[in-house]
Parts: C-alpha cells; sequence; structure tokens
C-alpha cells in the first residue's frame, strides 16, 4: 500500500515531486545557484531524475503559484547518524538527510523583494515533510553535509542545526560521509 501525503503547498508556493514533463525540464533548465554552490545546480540538473526513479532519494520542487517559477529544491533519503559513544562501542540513530537544498538565483533576481526563501521552504515545506514522514518510520533526526562556508553554517545554524563536538565530527568525517560531500561539514537537529 502506498501512503499519500498531503500538499504541503502554502497561499504563495506549492511543492512537488520532480518530473520529465516538459515544464520541469524548462524550470530546471533555468535553475542557477551561485558560484559556491554549482554542485547543487549539476545535481538537479543531471543526476535528480535518475535518483527519483532508481528510489535513492526524493527530489521537491517549489514552484511559485503566481508566475509558474522555479523557487527551489530540496531532495531527502533515509540514513542514520552513527556516533561513537565509547572507544569500541557506537550508536545508530535513525534519520533522515537533507542531501541537496537550493534557491534559485534567477528567481531571487527576479524577485528581489522576496527575503529568506531559504527559511521559508525549510519552516515550510522541509519540517512539515520530515515531521509526517516521522509518523509512519523511525526516524529521529534531520541532517545536512553543508558547504564548508561560514556564512551558509550560520545560516543553517539559525534554522536549528548544530555540530558535533570534534571528534565526533571527526568521525564522521572518515566514515559515513558520503564521498560526493567531501569537504563538507555535518550538521544535525532533532525532529
Amino acid at each position: 500500500m502506498i501512503v499519500e501525503f498531503s500538499v504541503l503547498d502554502t497561499e504563495l508556493y506549492s511543492v512537488e515531486h520532480i518530473s520529465n514533463s516538459p515544464l520541469d525540464v524548462s524550470m530546471i533548465n533555468n535553475f542557477e545557484t551561485n558560484d559556491n554552490s554549482r554542485g547543487l545546480e549539476y545535481y538537479l540538473k543531471d543526476a535528480a531524475l535518475f535518483d527519483e526513479e532508481n528510489n535513492l532519494s526524493r527530489t521537491y520542487l517549489i514552484k511559485d503559484k503566481a508566475t509558474q517559477e522555479l523557487v527551489g529544491y530540496f531532495s531527502l533519503r533515509t540514513g542514520l547518524i552513527t556516533r561513537q559513544i565509547e572507544d569500541e562501542k557506537f550508536d545508530s540513530i535513525p534519520a533522515l538527510e537533507l542531501a541537496n537544498f537550493a534557491v534559485n538565483t534567477n528567481y531571487k533576481k527576479n524577485h528581489p523583494d522576496i527575503k529568506l526563501l531559504g527559511f521559508y521552504i525549510f519552516k515550510n515545506f522541509i519540517i512539515p515533510l520530515a515531521e509526517c514522514f516521522c509518523k509512519y518510520i523511525g526516524i529521529h533526526a534531520l541532517y545536512i553535509y553543508a558547504l564548508p562556508n561560514d556564512r551558509l553554517i550560520e545560516h543553517y545554524s539559525k534554522m536549528g542545526f548544530s555540530r558535533l563536538p570534534p571528534e565526533q565530527e571527526q568521525f564522521v568525517q572518515f566514515h559515513v560521509k558520503p564521498k560526493y560531500d567531501d569537504g563538507c561539514i555535518f550538521m544535525y537537529q532533532i525532529l
């Protein structure tokens, strides 16, 4: 049985799974990020549909209801947080990975009066969806691998993410983090 989740649309924006419809393809082709996060742009344009079709992650597009522009996107997938609790003992916590999260710089250029889009998407779409998943499967935390940029780390901290103590962060860096997130900073929050 497939469980359908209610739509998380707001007054201004809608959210939906990525598709290869002509409208989605056109929006995705016009999606841009800043220079520091071109990997997020690459993922959306070249890998997100493959991951969606192969059940590796779910990518959600945020669209402006009035203009039908692509505002941003995020990808979620299941995972776990492994932490060392004693010398040779480890513990794991079921978690949800916010694998990709970006706002369209073209949308921001077209609407310079709209501020805090990342916070808006996080608060109105990502957290409610994560909380919905918690009702069906065991998820205790949400985590990300943030680009190593002080402003971005501070931004995620304001959204409620925390860093691990240095020793535990180093453990994650060497044992858990996917190769494509090399150099990124592990951050998490309890749901």
